[in-house]
């Protein structure tokens, strides 16, 4: 068994260990964006899918993304109407991304803020992280933290009660054309 503090889960993320932890979707399967290729091989997932970064805030994803001024202006209208909340951007990626996270288009980048306190404390702790849904490539996401534990010991899990955690419905994803925005997934929130 590996469920921790989350005390102890900031401090396993901060040294480079994978982590899973609520979200306001699913949990989340998460680690420091350079050590990516760490979620791709514990949860056998193809390289054409690629990870997202998650923050406490758009202000700790700024590095990440390249836009022109007017693009940013609009990227912080969008952020600041549906931050927190269930909402995955795709932008433009700056050269602070990991090809890891997108091994197959580091031209761009998703970025996400949960509407989640606990996710938020922990993002505050660890700075962004690199996610995903946690469970293995192609099944359903696990809703607990105890599945997490049992499917993944060698993963720091959050120890929480382990009532059915978020919505259970995936993000909407968003992806900024260079004009507007198109809908890749309709999520939980309606865009």
């Amino acid at each position: 068994m590996t469920l921790v503090s989350q005390t102890d889960l900031i401090a396993g993320a901060s040294a480079g260990k994978l982590v899973s932890f609520p979200t306001d979707t699913v949990p989340a399967l998460a680690v420091k964006p350079e050590l990516a290729s760490l979620i791709f091989e514990l949860k056998q997932r193809p390289p054409t899918k690629p990870l997202i970064l998650m923050a406490a805030s758009l202000a700790d994803l700024l590095p990440y993304i390249l836009g022109t001024p007017q693009e940013l202006d609009i990227w912080q209208q969008t952020a600041d109407k549906y931050f927190p909340g269930a909402l995955t951007l795709v932008l433009p990626a700056s050269d602070a991304v990991p090809k890891a996270i997108n091994p197959t288009d580091s031209k761009t980048i998703g970025i996400r803020v949960p509407d989640s306190e606990i996710a938020l404390e922990i993002l505050r702790g660890t700075g962004v992280l690199a996610t995903t849904s946690a469970n293995l490539s192609g099944q359903s996401p696990l809703r607990s933290m105890t599945e997490i534990d049992r499917t993944f010991p060698q993963v720091l899990v959050i120890n929480q009660q382990d009532t059915i955690i978020g919505s259970g419905l995936p993000s909407t994803v968003v992806q900024w054309t260079g004009q507007n925005w198109q809908i890749l997934r309709q999520g939980t929130v309606k865009f």
